[in-house]
């Protein structure tokens, strides 16, 4: 029998590989080699010079084909000044590992490939196990996971169902699994109107005035009150700009960005018609014009409380002795793009190091992840 493949020895060798988004830096290439020699068929998915790994262990198009997702790239260091530990050493001390992606999400995907090279080596299954690997869900994310998927489905591939390996825990491991997400979109507004001199206001048109207040009755605004597996949405205001440096001087132009996160109460283009609407009773006949821009990064899901969220919450349950809840908080993942092709959940570490100075990951945690993956392959395929 093949020696087991120790997960947190793939964690540290996926660290020193320094994948800052758009980079590649070895990380899928180690992977292809692992997975190769274990039997699977592996394809690169490059798109746009976005580096993506599909992985499939088993019969193309089997009925039954378990899927795993997740991403190696990582993001900046900020300072590296900052760090106490080697951003891309994987150095091991007082029980966790260090390094840029150890938490978010290296460890994660070492832990499912891990899982998976054992499992189709040891218990060869009646269907298919599939990875799907992206370099680009910390990037712009258009040509990452999305790319995978639309290759897929150019080939007749497909998943049955899909854990996403990202971080899911807030403090303890096993206390949550993602069912869903909140949607997420962007709004960049411009009030343009007249520049003119402070002491004679009404020869200008001051945007300001105007902007404020369609600011502040957004802000105002209960979106809803949630629904039975999501929290209330929410609306923050991020930034106010004018650039004007002179007192004296009234601008023409001020901008400002919002930020919504919304439940399944509502979608990207429900909300934009809402904006636009305000505006309107905001800026009508006013002589300053306002310009909205829209980037929706993503749609509310979920996947319903069933099936897949039950296999995942008995393996974890019997791995980490702790029975999970069942969660849409958070902000976007790749599960947004994978819930379009089937049935997805999230699973993964404690998140509380991710994007962090010295970021890390508990060994005895991939260790576990390991093996709540493993389960949940014997379990799937039984």
């Amino acid at each position: 029998m093949t020696d087991p493949v120790c997960p947190v020895a793939l964690t540290a060798d996926l660290i020193r590989c320094p994948s800052i988004t758009p980079q590649e830096a070895g990380a899928l290439v180690l992977l292809e080699a692992l997975l190769s020699d274990a039997g699977f068929d592996c394809t690169r998915v490059d798109r746009n010079g976005t580096p993506n790994l599909f992985a499939r262990w088993g019969r193309k198009g089997h009925e039954r084909s378990f899927g795993f997702n997740g991403h190696t790239d990582v993001v900046p260091l900020g300072n590296p000044d900052d760090w106490t530990r080697a951003p891309f050493g994987a150095e091991v001390s007082d029980g966790r590992i260090f390094g840029r992606g150890a938490c978010d999400m290296k460890s994660g995907v070492a832990a499912f490939a891990a899982a998976a090279v054992d499992f189709v080596r040891d218990t060869p299954p009646d269907g298919a196990v599939i990875l799907t690997i992206t370099g680009d869900e910390e990037g712009p994310g258009g040509d990452g996971t999305i790319a995978i998927l639309d290759w897929m489905a150019s080939q007749n591939e497909a998943m049955s169902a899909c854990i996403v390996g990202e971080p899911t825990c807030p403090e303890q491991m096993g206390e949550m699994i993602k069912i869903g997400r909140r949607g997420s979109m962007t709004a960049y507004v411009t009030a343009r109107g007249k520049q003119g001199h402070a002491a004679y206001p009404h020869k200008a048109r001051n945007p300001l005035p105007l902007l404020v207040a369609y600011l502040d009755g957004l802000a105002r605004h209960e979106l809803d009150q949630g629904t039975e597996h999501f929290d209330p949405s929410t609306l923050a205001l991020t930034t106010i700009d004018v650039g004007n440096p002179a007192s004296n001087v009234i601008p023409a132009t001020a901008r400002a960005t919002l930020n919504i996160r919304f439940n399944d109460l509502h979608s990207g283009a429900s909300l934009t018609e809402w904006l636009q609407h305000e505006s309107k009773k905001t800026f009508k006949d006013s002589g300053v014009a306002l310009d909205l821009e829209v980037h929706i990064s993503g749609e509310s899901f979920l996947t319903p409380p069933g099936t897949l969220s039950d296999l995942v919450a008995r393996a974890v349950a019997a791995e980490c002795g702790i029975t999970p809840v069942l969660s849409t908080s958070g902000g976007t993942s790749d599960a947004r793009f994978v819930k379009n092709h089937c049935p997805v959940v999230e699973f993964g570490l404690v998140g509380t190091s991710m994007h962090q100075v010295d970021e890390f990951a508990e060994v005895a945690q991939i260790h576990q992840l390991k093996s709540v993956y493993s389960r949940i392959l014997r379990d799937y395929f039984a």
